[in-house]
Parts: structure tokens; sequence; C-alpha cells
């Protein structure tokens, strides 16, 4: 797929509403060693759009895992699972900080912070390194 220009006023609005910080797994963007990205909540091969309403501020490892993605199955179920999306939804209805872990709380978190990665081993030792735990 084509790389979409996005305009400079655009990035900064998306970074600044979200406070420099991934909406996604929450952590500060000058907390890592490399910056944020933005990423098409719904992607545009998905019918996403480059509104402002349908871009998120993404660490590169959120963006990284998520890519085009816009949920994943519950197997048990055999349930189509949508992800947490930044303007659609409230991160504490779905997600909550367990020291260093984040812990799903509903189907949409469950499928977020598994294919997102939110607890893997890497993730989990940056966030005891910034708690200084």
């Amino acid at each position: 797929m084509e790389r979409v220009y996005l305009s400079r006023k655009l990035r900064d609005l998306v970074a600044e509403r979200a406070n420099h910080a991934c909406e996604y797994c929450k952590i500060n963007e000058q907390d890592t060693a490399l910056s944020c990205a933005i990423d098409h909540i719904i992607s545009l091969k998905h019918g996403g759009s480059n509104e402002a309403d349908n871009l998120a501020y993404a660490c590169v490892f959120c963006n990284r895992y998520k890519g085009s993605d816009i949920g994943s199955i519950i197997w048990e179920t055999k349930d189509f699972v949508r992800f947490y999306h930044p303007r659609w939804d409230v991160w504490e209805e779905h997600f909550q900080f367990q020291q260093t872990q984040i812990k799903p709380l509903t189907p949409i978190g469950n499928v977020t912070a598994k294919i997102l990665c939110f607890n893997e081993p890497n993730r989990i030792l940056e966030r005891q390194y910034l708690l200084g735990e």
C-alpha cells in the first residue's frame, strides 16, 4: 500500500490531543527511546480515513504489533472482537494498570492487550525501569 501523507498540522494535533503518550499502552513518548507514530485506528484498507478522528498516537511497539488489524478472534467462542478504539472507548473501562502490567477488563481489552503484546517481558521491564522498581 502506498505511503500516506499527513500534514504537520494534523500530526501535531494528534500528538497534542494524546499528550504525547501512546493511546493504546499509555507510555509517554519522552519515556521511550523511539518516537511515537501516527496510527490509523481503522486502517485505510478496512475503509478508515485520514481524518483526525481516525488517527491515534501510538508507540513504535503498539503501532508495529497492531499493523492494519482492527480486531481479533476469541477462539473459545469464535467471536470476532474489535480492538480498543481511542475515540470511541474509555481506556479505564477496558484496562487497568496492575503495577507494571496492563490487565484487560473486557473482551475488547483482551484482544487488544494480546495482539499489541502489552505484557510481553521487554515491555514489562520498560515499565519497571520507568517506575524505579
